[in-house]
Formats: structure tokens, C-alpha cells, sequence
């Protein structure tokens, strides 16, 4: 089990896995992420055990071979050149099955997971069909890529999208916490964070990233320096903000699963924040947003 909800870069290490977050190792029930790294020619074999998964290009492209009782499909997965560079393809491996990842040019690849009780087909996700989000105005825009989300992709219990923070602005902001099972308000979801950033000429990126406890002081609380590589484990509490440094853009990518029949993102804001909102109609978004590559 990990001894603290924020994870450096190389301490969550497992064989080829540059990260490796199980619901074991999280302390748990449901959320899991890997980050694997390919050579060249690599190939990889992964079993999906009792968890549904999404292969998601970090950078670079891989084959995905997808073997279950019901046979084998292979998926090309495109990928992009970086988190930076635009929204990716992706690939949706079921539970109680093997995937192969072979890359001829190398790459880095997240595999976001889920326990599930559902067994879903093996599909592909093309970047097209991702929706992009433009949230917040000003020093709180960023731009949410919606790859997972419920309602868009259907998964068992997996939730995952990835957030992009131009420098110096505030994401996942105002904080907001789901570690409460209340219908229609509020749902119960663990959640990872991943986070990469921009180098300047280069300087490697930094950020931070808060959680408070959300229960009569006791619960999770963390006030972190983040790093690219690093992540953040969050089983409740308030989240928010995270804050990317000047000059650095920002990426984080979110993994969410619960206990709860109801796959949603339901969210309560943080009642001494929550005003923020009431301030973005009618105000620009920021526009390195609207500017940047979405596809």
C-alpha cells in the first residue's frame, strides 16, 4: 500500500510500468492506472483481470491486440506526438482479457482501469469523436478532453479524461469533491491524477495540487509540488486547485471508479469557492485555449 496520497515520479515503479497504481497498492476498491513505456519494436502483454481498461497515447502509436473468449481483434492506435499536441484514439480492453501492445516507433502509454462486474466488447475510440471541453473563464480556463467520460463512452465503472492548464492558470477549480453516494447530487468515485507539463527551453514544468479533508477535518490532505510523472491519489475530500506555474502548461490525466450502480460524474462544490462559477458567463475564455491544437 502507498504511504501517501502524493506519488513521486519512480516511486510507483513495477517492472515495465513507470507507474503502477492497483486498487491494492492504493488502498482501494475500484481505480487503477499504469504508464508504460515502449522501445521501439516493444511489445507488451498485459491480462485486464477483473478490470476493464482504456489504452491512451502519451505519445506515440501501438497495435493493440485484444484476445478474449470471443476471439481477437487488433486496433491500430494512431496516438499523437504528445499530450500537448492534440487529443488522441484510444483503445477499450475488457475485463478477463489479454492485450498485446506493439509499437514500432516507440512510445508511452497510459492504461486507465476500472474493476467492473460488465463485460463489454473490445472497441475503438477514434479522436474525432472525442468531445472538447472549454471550461472556466480567464486564469481558471482549461480545456477537458471527454475521451471517458460517462455519457460519452460507455464503460462498466471507468471514468477517465485528461485536462489541459495553460500556465499560470488554476484547474479543478472551484474545489469540488464525490466521496459520497447521494442520488442525483453527488456520487462516490476514487480518483487518480497524472500529471505532465510543458517544458520551456528546457526547464521542466512544476505545478500544485491541493486536497483537503471533506469530513469534520479528518480525511485526505495534501498540499503538493507536482511534477511531470508524479501523481496524486485522492479517495475523498475537496480537490482543487491545481495550479500550473507560469510559463508551463499543465496535464493531468483523471482515472475515477466507485462503488455506486450509477456511472456518473456528480460533483458538490466546495460551499466557500463554489461562487466562482457565477463569475465566467459572459467572459473570455482563455485564448491559448481556443488557439491550441483539439484534434
Amino acid at each position: 500500500m502507498t504511504t501517501t496520497h502524493h506519488v513521486p515520479a519512480g516511486k510507483a515503479t513495477s517492472g515495465q510500468y513507470a507507474v503502477d497504481i492497483t486498487p491494492e497498492t492504493a488502498g482501494w476498491g475500484y481505480s487503477s492506472l499504469r504508464v508504460l513505456d515502449l522501445r521501439p519494436g516493444d511489445s507488451y502483454l498485459f491480462t485486464a483481470g477483473d478490470s476493464e481498461w482504456i489504452v491512451l497515447s502519451l505519445s506515440g502509436g501501438c497495435t493493440v491486440a485484444v484476445t478474449d473468449d470471443h476471439g481477437r481483434d487488433t486496433f491500430a492506435l494512431h496516438g499523437r506526438d504528445s499530450v500537448f499536441s492534440g487529443v488522441s484514439d484510444f483503445v477499450y480492453v475488457p475485463r478477463d482479457a489479454t492485450a498485446t501492445l506493439t509499437s514500432d516507433t516507440g512510445g508511452r502509454f497510459a492504461l486507465t482501469g476500472a474493476r467492473c462486474e460488465r463485460r463489454l466488447p473490445p472497441r475503438y475510440g477514434p479522436a474525432p469523436s472525442v468531445p472538447v471541453e472549454l471550461r472556466g473563464t480567464g486564469n481558471c480556463s482549461r480545456k477537458v478532453h471527454n475521451f471517458g467520460a460517462a455519457g460519452v463512452f460507455e464503460c462498466d465503472k471507468l471514468i477517465a479524461v485528461e485536462v489541459i492548464t495553460p500556465g499560470g492558470n488554476w484547474s479543478s477549480y472551484p474545489p469540488h469533491k464525490h466521496d459520497e453516494n447521494r442520488p442525483g447530487e453527488e456520487t462516490e468515485l476514487e480518483e487518480i491524477y497524472y500529471f505532465e507539463f510543458a517544458d520551456h527551453e528546457g526547464t521542466p514544468g512544476l505545478g500544485y495540487q491541493r486536497v483537503s479533508p471533506s469530513g469534520n477535518g479528518q480525511g485526505t490532505d495534501v498540499l503538493a509540488e507536482v511534477r511531470g510523472g508524479d501523481v496524486v491519489l485522492i479517495p475523498d475530500g475537496w480537490h482543487g486547485p491545481s495550479m500550473a506555474v507560469p510559463g508551463h502548461d499543465m496535464y493531468y490525466l483523471n482515472v475515477m471508479a466507485g462503488p455506486g450502480a450509477e456511472r456518473a460524474w456528480l460533483i458538490c462544490d466546495h460551499p466557500d469557492h463554489a461562487w466562482i462559477r457565477d463569475t465566467w458567463p459572459g467572459r473570455p475564455v482563455d485564448p491559448r485555449l481556443t488557439t491550441a491544437p483539439s484534434q
